[in-house]
């Protein structure tokens, strides 16, 4: 029978629900497929499903976690044994994947049913989801608009309300994209904090770890809880924290140090309702108590010289290991033109060139230090633009060159934090006058998530968003 209350919870909440008796996890799963059915035809949110795994997951006893018979999505670019991932490329359209990544394991260890696959670009390697094989995912506020990337799938799911919370990745910006454009909550951990094993010690340099998406920022730290910590073949950790991340929602902040800018990182001007909005959100800090004053850093190298050497290399590095398994060139049939860009790019990437990005980012990483000596917390808009439209950014397009200045001026502000390895969230606070969401960018200390789960918390309560639903929702 359908929970219609369903959409009401979070995923706490759903997991006390079937902790208590109140409702099963069969029907918390059908429920999320019922909503899939429903809603999914619209925004093309879940691109792989796989209902009878955790149909047998609930047969063989669930195991007890903080999400014990909750509904959840994994991105599709990450294993579970003898279920599809095909990371968006027509190459891997029908790879069945024959081990468990860390994260997913550990995800499954949290009791969650896992039904299917969000929708991803091809290779995780785009601020928006329209990859070929799966075709666009659209965002739920306006189905013109693009619900971001690489997490695109996961954050309209969220936003659609599909289910409470969804698995996602951020190597560029790819959690807080997402979340500013489809209007959920998302925060990117420190670097390390989550396990990227075991067929890697670290992806695309260190810069790329994984989290969730959520309607509630509880949800968020409570799977933190789950997932973070080192495992056998971690080449790095991060700091252990003070006490659980869930026990940090609703402590007090205190009054926090709050630098924030609206422009980009190189200084230009930025959409004025985007600008406008980061004022009117440092205006409520300060009614919050906080100090706050307009100061930017200034970096030592520019992030967008030192992504594309990371990304090209690991990219080809990506199609060489397609080439010897399939013992064959790849051609167009196999990827996108923009892929394979990336692919060729990197032949004339030396090494010293991925050397020299790599310094450049530890640069980067110093300023940012240098920077937050004097503050807690930077605030600056997740997007310089509202939500792009669908086909702006086009993989396939003949004209490829033109995507690198596009994302100067829409995204130029979250890789940074990649390269600097340190927390950041988006926050879903502010919408323009077309009703889109225009997500809030909080950055803290290298190892502070407790310091980000303090703040989201009060903001939550000062200017709730659970309740700001889409057009297109279940």
């Amino acid at each position: 029978m359908a929970f219609e209350e369903f959409g009401d919870y979070d995923a706490l909440g759903l997991a006390e629900l079937v902790r208590r008796k109140e409702v099963s996890a069969r029907e918390l799963l059908d429920e999320a497929v019922a909503r899939t059915e429903r809603v999914d035809p619209a925004i093309n949110a879940v691109v792989v499903r796989h209902e009878d795994f955790a149909r047998r997951q609930i047969e063989a006893g669930l195991p007890e976690g903080p999400f014990t018979g909750v509904p959840f999505l994994l991105k599709d670019l990450d294993l579970i044994k003898g279920t599809r991932t095909t990371f968006g490329a027509n190459l891997y359209k029908d790879h069945v994947a024959d081990h468990t990544g860390t994260i997913a394991e550990r995800h499954l260890a949290a009791g969650l049913t896992i039904f299917g696959k969000s929708a991803s670009p091809e290779l995780g390697c785009m601020p928006t989801t329209e990859c070929r094989l799966h075709g666009p995912t659209r965002n739920p506020w306006n189905l013109d608009h693009s619900s971001g990337g690489s997490s695109g799938g996961a954050a309209a799911a969220v936003a659609a309300r599909i289910l409470p919370m969804a698995h996602a990745t951020d190597g560029g910006g790819s959690i807080r994209i997402p979340a500013s454009a489809c209007g959920v909550f998302g925060l990117k951990p420190t670097r390390a904090r989550t396990p990227v094993g075991p067929d890697k010690g670290e992806g695309w340099g260190g810069f790329s770890c994984s989290h969730v998406v959520s309607i509630s920022v509880r949800d968020s730290a409570a799977m933190l809880d789950a997932t973070h910590g080192p495992e056998a073949t971690s080449l790095y950790y991060a700091p252990e924290p003070e006490r659980s991340f869930l026990e940090e929602v609703g402590r007090d902040p205190g009054r926090l140090r709050i630098s924030f800018t609206d422009r980009t990182p190189h200084g230009d001007a930025i959409d004025s309702e985007v600008a406008a909005a980061v004022r009117d959100v440092a205006r409520m800090l300060e009614g919050l108590g906080h100090h706050v004053e307009e100061r930017a850093p200034v970096l030592a190298a520019d992030p967008s010289t030192v992504a594309p050497a990371v990304i090209s290399a690991n990219t080809g590095a990506a199609l060489r290991s397609a080439e010897e398994a399939f013992g064959r060139p790849m051609t167009s049939d196999d990827f996108e033109k923009l892929t394979l860009a990336y692919a060729d790019a990197a032949r004339s990437v030396s090494a010293i060139d991925y050397v020299v990005a790599l310094q450049r980012a530890f640069l980067i990483k110093r300023s940012l230090t240098s920077f937050f000596e004097r503050c807690d917390i930077f605030l600056s808009p997740t997007l310089c633009q509202p939500p792009v439209r669908i086909g702006e950014i086009d993989t396939m397009s003949d004209r490829l060159g033109e995507i690198r200045p596009l994302l100067r001026r829409y995204v130029p502000g979250t890789s940074m934090f990649n390269m600097s390895g340190q927390p950041s969230m988006s926050a879903p606070l502010a919408w323009n006058a077309a009703g889109l969401p225009l997500g809030m960018m909080f950055t803290a200390h290298f190892g502070d998530e407790a310091m980000l789960f303090r703040l989201a918390a009060q903001l939550e309560t000062a200017r709730p968003w659970k309740n700001r639903l889409p057009p297109v929702r279940a």
